[in-house]
């Protein structure tokens, strides 16, 4: 088992609520703090990935075309005022 333990300090209405949810749903508090850290960290990977993919784009200067702006609005239906 390659498991590392690991300790934190929690706000206590923060441990209260993990404690009634690990209760209520028969889970283990560390299952269900494994669970959304997990989440969290695909989470904002992901949205520092599509950043910094969005950024080397613009440094190779590529841009939307306007006829692609165009078909996105059309797509989308959306009039920009």
């Amino acid at each position: 088992m390659n498991d590392k333990s690991m300790s934190l300090r929690l706000p206590k209405p923060l441990a209260d609520q993990l404690g009634q949810l690990a209760e209520s749903t028969g889970r283990t508090k560390s299952f269900l703090v494994i669970q959304a850290l997990e989440s969290f960290l695909e989470r904002e990977s992901w949205q520092v990935a599509e950043i910094t993919k969005g950024l080397a784009e613009a440094d190779a200067g590529d841009f939307s075309t306007p006829e692609e702006i165009q078909a996105m609005d059309r797509k989308w239906g959306y009039r920009a005022r």
